[in-house]
C-alpha cells in the first residue's frame, strides 16, 4: 500500500477507486460528462443524445486507459435515468440481438476447449515452414479461414499463446532460469541481436494473423458479431450471407494476401524479417521434445478436438442450429471427450467473452437512445436522398470512418437499424436494402483494421502480455496496419460501389441467392 493511499480521506479514497488506475484527466472528463448530460437533456434531448453518442465513442477510443464497460456503462445508466430511453426499449434491443449474445457467450468459450489442437497446428507450421513469405501467407490465410467459422478474437488469442510460448522458450534459453522475461545485462551482444530480430519476426506474424481475422471475418455470418446482427435483421442464413457478400469479400481477400506478400518481399516498414537461425534451433528442439512426450491421452484428446472442429464447420455451413447453440454443443462435446469435468476449469473458458458481451449490452442501450431520439434520421434521409448508385459508397465511407475510431459492432448496429426503418417505411426498395446492408458489413469490417479501436481482436493483441515483450505499441501497430488499411479500404470501396450491384443481379439470375423478403417482413 502506498503512502498516498494511507493519507487520503474517504473522498480521496473514493476518487482513487473510481475507474481504478485510469489517468486523472480521464476520470475528470467522465465526471464532466456525467454532470453536463442532465443539463443538456433539459435544453434539448436531441442534442444531448448526440453528445452522449460522442462521449460513448470517446470511451471506446480510450479503451487502453480503461475498459469501456465502466465509463460507457455509467453513461448508459445516466441516459436511462434522464429519460433518453426506457428499459423496455433496451430490453427490445437485447431481445432482437439475443443470437449475437449467445454467439459471444458460447462460441468463444467452446473454442477454448479445442485450443490445444490449434496450438499444435500453428506451432508445427512455424517450425516446418522456413520461408518467411510463405509463413506469413499461411498465417494470414489460415487466420482468415478460421475466423470465417470461429471467433476472430479466439483465433488471434491462440496465435498470441503460440508466440508467447516461443518467446518464453528462447528468452529462458539465453538467460538464467530465474531471470524474468525482460532484457538484462546478462544477455550477450549476439543473443541480444537475435532477440531483437525475433521480436521483429513475431510482430510481423501477429499483424499478418490479425489482418487475416478481418479478411475472414467479413466472409460469413459468424465471422464477426456485427455480421450476425446484420444477418439477423436481413433474414439471411449462413449460405445466403456468404454468397451475398462474396463480390466484396473474395476480391478483398485476394488483395489482402497480395499485400501480405508485397510487404514481406520488399521489407515494407518492419515486415520481412526472418526467424534467426539460432532461435529456430532452440524452438525446434523444444517442439520435438514436446511431441516426443505426447501421451496416448494427449493424442486421443487431439483427435476428438479435430472431430469436434469438423462438426462445428458442418453445423455452421448447413445452419443446423443457432450459432450460439452450436457453440454450446462444442462446450459439451469438447469437455466430455477431453477430460475436463470441473466447474472451475469450465468457468475459465468464459472469462474472455463475458466482458465484451456485457459491453455489447451497453452498446444496445446507446442504440436505444439513438432510436428513441431519432438521432441518425437527418443523416440517413440525406444519404437516401442521393441517387441509388451513390448511396453504396456513401454508406461504406461513413461506416468505415466511424469504425476506424469506434467499435465496428456499435457502428454496424446503429446503421443497420436505420436502414431497416427506412425499408419498413417504404423509403428504399428491397434490392437497395440488401446492397446497403452489404455496404455496412463491408465498411465496418475492412477500414476498421486501421486502429485497435475498431477490431476487438486488435485491441486484445495490443493489451496482451506479449505486446510489451515484442515492443508492439499503439503507434507501431497503426503503422504496421497502414499498408493493409489503404489496400483493403480502397479495394472494399471499389468492390462495393462497382462490382456488388452487377454481381448481385447475376447471382439472382443464376438462382444462387434466396429472396428473403418474407423473412424480413416477419
Amino acid at each position: 500500500m502506498s503512502a498516498n493511499s494511507t493519507n487520503v480521506g474517504p473522498m480521496g479514497a473514493l476518487y482513487q477507486n473510481f475507474m481504478g488506475d485510469a489517468p486523472n484527466w480521464y476520470k475528470l472528463t467522465i465526471l464532466a460528462f456525467l454532470i453536463i448530460n442532465p443539463i443538456l437533456s433539459l435544453i434539448s434531448p436531441f442534442l444531448c443524445g448526440w453528445v452522449l453518442v460522442g462521449e460513448f465513442i470517446f470511451t471506446l477510443a480510450m479503451a487502453l486507459k480503461c475498459y469501456p464497460l465502466l465509463p460507457g456503462g455509467l453513461l448508459a445508466i445516466e441516459a436511462l435515468a434522464i429519460g433518453l430511453t426506457t428499459t423496455g426499449q433496451i430490453k427490445s434491443e437485447i431481445y432482437h440481438n439475443l443470437e449475437v449474445i449467445l454467439l459471444l457467450m458460447f462460441m468463444v468459450a467452446g473454442i477454448h476447449f479445442v485450443r490445444e489442437l490449434l496450438l499444435v497446428c500453428f506451432t508445427q507450421i512455424i517450425i516446418k515452414v522456413r520461408s518467411k513469405m510463405v509463413l506469413s501467407l499461411i498465417f494470414c490465410g489460415l487466420s482468415a479461414f478460421l475466423s470465417a467459422f470461429l471467433d476472430a478474437l479466439t483465433v488471434l488469442a491462440v496465435i498470441i499463446t503460440v508466440c508467447s510460448g516461443f518467446y518464453a522458450i528462447y528468452h529462458e534459453y539465453i538467460t538464467s532460469p530465474n531471470t524474468p522475461l525482460s532484457d538484462n545485462s546478462g544477455i550477450t551482444t549476439e543473443n541480444k541481436e537475435d532477440l531483437d530480430n525475433f521480436r521483429l519476426f513475431l510482430r510481423s506474424i501477429l499483424m499478418h494473423a490479425g489482418v487475416g481475422t478481418a479478411l475472414g471475418g467479413i466472409c460469413t455470418l459468424v465471422g464477426e458479431p456485427q455480421n450476425l446482427i446484420i444477418g439477423e435483421v436481413m433474414g439471411w442464413n449462413f449460405k445466403e450471407f456468404a454468397i451475398r457478400v462474396s463480390p466484396v469479400s473474395l476480391p478483398v481477400l485476394v488483395l489482402g494476401l497480395l499485400t501480405c506478400a508485397f510487404v514481406e518481399k520488399f521489407h515494407i516498414l518492419d515486415f520481412g524479417h526472418k526467424l534467426p537461425e539460432r532461435v529456430y534451433n532452440v524452438l525446434k528442439k523444444s517442439s520435438d521434445e514436446q511431441v516426443k512426450n505426447f501421451t496416448i491421452n494427449n493424442k486421443v484428446s487431439l483427435f476428438f478436438q479435430a472431430i469436434i472442429c469438423i462438426w462445428l464447420i458442418i453445423g455452421l455451413a448447413f445452419h443446423l442450429a443457432a450459432v450460439g447453440l452450436i457453440g454450446l454443443s462444442i462446450i459439451i462435446l469438447a469437455t466430455t471427450f477431453t477430460g475436463v469435468n470441473s466447474e472451475n476449469k469450465i468457468g475459465k473458458a468464459f472469462t474472455e467473452s463475458l466482458p465484451f458481451t456485457s459491453l455489447l449490452c451497453v452498446f444496445f442501450t446507446i442504440v436505444a437512445v439513438i432510436n428513441d431520439q431519432k438521432l441518425f434520421e437527418p443523416i440517413i434521409q440525406y444519404v437516401l436522398s442521393v441517387s441509388p448508385e451513390h448511396q453504396l459508397p456513401l454508406f461504406y465511407i461513413a461506416n468505415g470512418l466511424l469504425s476506424m475510431i469506434s467499435d465496428n459492432v456499435f457502428v454496424a448496429t446503429v446503421y443497420i437499424t436505420q436502414i431497416q426503418e427506412a425499408f419498413n417505411n417504404g423509403i428504399i426498395g428491397f434490392e437497395q436494402y440488401n446492397e446497403l446492408a452489404i455496404a455496412i458489413n463491408s465498411g465496418t469490417n475492412l477500414p476498421s483494421v486501421a486502429t485497435p479501436n475498431g477490431q476487438a481482436a486488435f485491441l486484445f493483441l495490443l493489451t496482451s502480455a506479449i505486446a510489451p515483450l515484442i515492443r508492439l505499441s499503439y503507434g507501431r501497430m497503426f503503422m504496421l496496419a497502414l499498408p493493409y488499411t489503404i489496400v483493403l479500404s480502397v479495394g472494399g470501396l471499389l468492390c462495393t460501389w462497382l462490382l456488388l450491384p452487377v454481381a448481385t443481379e447475376w447471382f439472382e439470375e443464376m438462382g444462387w441467392i434466396l429472396n428473403s423478403a418474407t423473412q424480413i417482413a416477419k
